[in-house]
């Protein structure tokens, strides 16, 4: 049996399942059309999305959510409102305000930015678990779950697969990468590369050995704003309502849930490497890879075991 392989352009990514399986074409469509809804369900781009009901409704009234969206929001709350946490998911009005990685991507005066800033705290954000509501208490609240859904979605595509049979899978959502077994041609773990972020794409630093494991990569070189010879990346504090000030140009987290990955690579994202390292070796089952600007790479003890 063949590795069959799909790609699709979807979450403003190129998406690729490939698994072994004799209703391997029937699978890959499923897949696709599950990960077509997601996008509907999470995107922070699309005004007809489920998501942005909640947000046109900010400061008006709750909002009854699909189960999925209200557990990634409940979930990204969560780590939202964690102390010393970069991720945020009411981020969206400071988002909107820069437009990094669209094509009308601007630097917004001060006064606009302090605009934003009022809008983005998530403590102002208020789950109702019984009725699955979701309310933004303020006007012009916007949630942006752009940090998490990738992950969310490749989480829900490998629980799909296996329970349609399928023991070998790699989900490959634009670099997010999310491996269910080993290569089943092969029958060796799934080999990963990793992005060395100050070469050009495709130039990999090291290769990290998988089985049933996700790697997810967050860095400052995918999308960027070039003004008056100043760079601005697309990873925003909270606090500044500027792109994050780090020496770090990527971090990578393995983890067994890509949400997980997703989670850890945003909220870890501005602080130094070794806190970096700390926080991350008090996880179970979570490593970290990390690439300063000048090239210098740091791990974590368990990263050994991928090499």
């Amino acid at each position: 049996m063949d590795l069959s392989s799909r790609s699709e352009r979807l979450m403003g990514t190129t998406i690729t399942v490939s698994i072994c399986h004799p209703q391997a074409n029937e699978l890959l469509a499923r897949c696709f059309e599950l990960l077509r809804s997601y996008e509907h369900r999470f995107s922070a781009n699309d005004a007809s999305s489920e998501l942005m009901e909640v947000n046109h409704q900010a400061g008006i009234a709750p909002v009854q959510v699909h189960p999925d969206l209200f557990e990634l929001i409940a979930l990204g709350t969560l780590h939202s409102q964690a102390q010393d946490s970069h991720l945020n998911i009411a981020i969206g009005p400071l988002v909107q305000t820069w437009r990094i990685g669209f094509s009308d991507a601007r630097r917004p005066q001060q006064g606009e930015i302090d605009q934003a800033l009022a809008k983005i705290d998530p403590h102002q954000i208020q789950l109702d678990l019984e009725n699955h509501t979701v309310f933004l208490m303020r006007p012009g609240m916007k949630i942006d779950l752009g940090a998490l859904a990738k992950g969310y979605s490749a989480d829900c595509i490998a629980t799909f697969l296996k329970s349609q049979g399928v023991t070998d899978a790699l989900i490959d959502l634009g670099g997010n990468i999310l491996t269910v077994g080993q290569h089943p041609i092969k029958q060796q773990p799934w080999r990963i590369g990793i992005q060395n972020p100050v070469e050009k794409r495709g130039q990999h630093l090291l290769v990290l050995s998988v089985k049933d494991k996700s790697i997810v990569t967050s860095g400052i070189y995918e999308r960027h704003l070039e003004v008056d010879g100043q760079s601005f990346h697309h990873i925003f504090d909270s606090a500044t309502g500027y792109p994050v000030e780090t020496d770090l140009a990527s971090i990578t987290i393995i983890s067994d849930r890509s949400v997980d990955g997703e989670i850890w690579t945003t909220r870890l994202f501005g602080e130094s490497p070794a806190s970096i390292l700390n926080t991350v070796e008090s996880l179970p089952g979570i490593d970290t890879l990390l690439v300063s600007q000048s090239g210098k790479i740091a791990y974590t003890s368990g990263l050994q075991s991928y090499l």
